[in-house]
């Protein structure tokens, strides 16, 4: 699947954008505040109705502008094509549309190539608390498997209604009893997600390798997953059942899958605590490159990457390597100030010049 064509009117500093696109490489350059990254938001929220920046998608909207609105034109190996359209507007709130009807996101995912991105911003991927960690892990399970992307919410919905009972039991209001049934739903809604999550770390932990290796991340480089419960349903049950006094004078659930982690380690050392800020944003690319090719090999399109300010921090030499990585397959949107530091571009977006509308210049 190919992203041919992006217009954005208006998003953020955007006020009417359009761009054409090709595959390979593109570099999208300009001194800093002339809307490169907002180009690249623009492509994610047309795409997935969502940004990479922001939980508030109101924050697309321009000062002084009623709404925020971006374009997309897909086209398939067949050479149909598929316009996606997203919209937010403070009194309406948002739209996602699919050829001019509005799309589900299991539905959007099968007619749009997956997407992938890199921003400073996302290093807390890397950098940050296990949550941030376990989210991205189950965002790829929603992708690699999209039958099961409800498990983190079915889960997330046992996990309040046990811990209101927790509540309720510490307040004197309901019996401790009535805990059996909670557990039992929590450890029914635990045991598929955490098998998900085994599954899904075990499909990335060689490519992560890999592309360490292949992008100069000097050191022996390992993703691997460290569930704080484990078993099926019956095991995590009893474990619920063994901790239930613990539970209660913490006032709520100590223990199951929401304190999960996803170890990324460099020589066995935590690449969050323990890495440079170059070595934390390669680990960062190589998980990328590693879900890339899980779902490749899965035979799912070929992920398109919108790598915003990548090259910041990283030598020259793997600068390279970061494009030969690239190169040879799939769409990738790179952001520069200095477009020397994108060698082997296809084709270039001159910002400010998309604001007027220009396409991409060969």
């Amino acid at each position: 699947m190919l992203v041919t064509r992006l217009a954005a009117r208006p998003v953020r500093s955007l006020e009417s954008a359009e761009v054409a696109l090709g595959a390979g490489i593109t570099a999208v350059v300009g001194e800093n505040g002339t809307g490169k990254t907002n180009l690249l938001e623009a492509l994610y929220f047309a795409l997935t109705g969502r940004s990479f920046r922001t939980a508030d998608r109101r924050d697309l909207i321009p000062f002084g502008a009623p709404v925020a609105r971006a374009e997309a034109q897909v086209t398939d190996e067949d050479g149909a094509g598929s316009r996606f359209l997203a919209a937010i507007s403070r009194p309406e709130g948002r739209r996602h549309q699919l050829d001019g009807t509005p799309v589900d996101p299991v539905t959007a995912a099968r007619r749009r190539p997956p997407v992938a991105v890199f921003s400073p911003d996302r290093l807390a991927l890397i950098k940050g608390p296990p949550a941030e960690r376990r989210a991205h892990l189950d965002r790829f399970v929603a992708t690699r498997w999209p039958s099961r992307e409800g498990l983190r919410q079915r889960y997330g919905r046992a996990l309040a209604q046990r811990n209101a009972q927790l509540a309720r039991v510490t307040a004197g209001l309901a019996p401790a009893s009535g805990l059996d049934a909670w557990d039992a739903t929590l450890a029914e809604a635990a045991a598929p997600l955490v098998e998900a999550r085994r599954e899904a770390a075990g499909q990335l932990a060689d490519p992560f390798a890999e592309a360490a290796t292949d992008l100069g991340l000097e050191g022996e480089a390992t993703l691997e997953y460290a569930p704080r419960a484990a078993g099926g349903s019956e095991d995590l049950r009893s474990g619920l059942a063994e901790r239930r006094d613990s539970d209660l004078r913490l006032g709520r659930s100590g223990w199951g899958p929401h304190l999960d982690e996803l170890r990324v380690t460099l020589d066995g050392h935590p690449v969050r605590r323990f890495g440079s800020q170059g070595q934390q944003r390669l680990a960062l690319l190589a998980l990328l490159f590693a879900e890339r090719e899980a779902l490749i090999g899965s035979g799912r399109p070929t992920p398109l990457m919108l790598l915003d300010d990548v090259m910041s921090e990283i030598d020259p030499t793997r600068r390279a390597l970061l494009v030969q990585r690239l190169a040879g397959s799939g769409q990738a949107l790179i952001t520069a100030a200095d477009p020397a530091s994108i060698p082997a571009a296809d084709a270039t977006i001159r910002m400010p010049g998309a604001l007027s509308g220009l396409a991409a210049a060969a």
